[in-house]
């Protein structure tokens, strides 16, 4: 992951996170950039921000970054 780890999720890496397809992860990034920006916050169409998407899922950050690692190696 070149020792970056990146702020936004995109559809496809939730998609395989969760086990959906792509359009159901977009439903969800949307559905999840909704509720930033009625808090005030800046969003990112198409992508969300991963310390969200970890605190909605009730997933760690550390959980989502393994998680993520395995994604890009393949497992």
């Amino acid at each position: 992951m070149n020792n970056k780890v990146p702020i936004f999720l995109r559809a496809a890496e939730i998609a395989e996170i969760l086990g959906i397809s792509q359009p159901a992860a977009y439903r969800i990034i949307r559905d999840l950039n909704t509720e930033l920006q009625q808090k005030g916050y800046m969003i990112q169409i198409g992508r969300v921000n991963r310390k969200y998407f970890a605190e909605r899922y009730g997933l760690s950050v550390d959980d989502l970054s393994d998680q993520m690692e395995q994604i890009e190696r393949g497992a």
